[in-house]
């Protein structure tokens, strides 16, 4: 999937870093050129001069993080089914290959914690025409292969109906991610202080519950609800 090369020093990787920083913190339509450039003491065309628009910087900066992900995710859902050969992989582990690869990037990145998962559920929460072409079509490959592995994990799930358990469970990622501080506010602390990794596991055997709903206790497969579409 990589193709895409980064600056790893000068004026181009300081706006890179800046923007990335600001682009967490703040949120894409909040941040102008300016205030990319005043955080990187570079000059105000210095933009448009390495990345030609703001908006080409912003598809670089979300390249550089939606990528490793994209590739980690693929790679461990093919090292999961290759551990199951001709079998249904365990639920939660294909929940865990979805959603670990956001941890594991994280150690790689220079940004903080809290901005890094703030970043990561801006960029997938964006809809329409906010991602770069080659995000979304990256996007697509990831969201076919685990609704496949999904499917088969359960069977008697129409796909209509996996379909929206599977964006209902990325939609409770996306939140995850860009509002972990809002419920240590609106709980005044009763939340807790987990770390990631508990998290996680809390995630997980909450979206396992959501998709695996009403297939064991039914022999039948699960009503259909209302046609839709989805990208995230």
């Amino acid at each position: 999937m990589r193709d895409v090369t980064f600056p790893e020093s000068g004026s181009k990787r300081k706006l890179l870093d800046a923007a990335e920083q600001l682009f967490a913190d703040k949120g894409f339509e909040a941040v102008s050129v300016r205030d990319i450039t005043q955080l990187a003491k570079t000059n105000v065309a210095a933009v448009n001069y390495h990345f030609g628009s703001r908006e080409a910087l912003l598809g670089l900066v979300m390249m550089r993080y939606v990528v490793p992900v994209t590739e980690e995710r693929i790679a461990r859902l093919e090292t999961l089914e290759r551990k199951w050969p001709g079998k249904a992989a365990p639920l939660e582990e294909i929940i865990d290959a979805f959603v670990r690869p956001l941890v594991g990037q994280v150690r790689k990145s220079e940004l903080s914690e809290r901005l890094f998962y703030k970043l990561m559920g801006r960029i997938f929460a964006q809809q329409g025409d906010g991602l770069p072409a080659q995000i979304e079509d990256q996007l697509r490959q990831v969201i076919d292969r685990f609704t496949r592995s999904f499917a088969k994990a359960l069977p008697t799930v129409p796909p209509e109906e996996l379909s929206w358990r599977i964006h209902f469970m990325a939609g409770g990622m996306i939140h995850l991610l860009s509002n972990q501080d809002v419920i240590q506010r609106l709980s005044s602390g009763a939340s807790g202080a987990p770390t990631m990794e508990a998290t996680l596991s809390r995630f997980v055997r909450f979206a396992a519950a959501g998709l695996r709903e009403g297939t064991e206790s039914v022999g039948e497969p699960v009503k259909k609800g209302p046609q839709a579409t989805f990208d995230f």
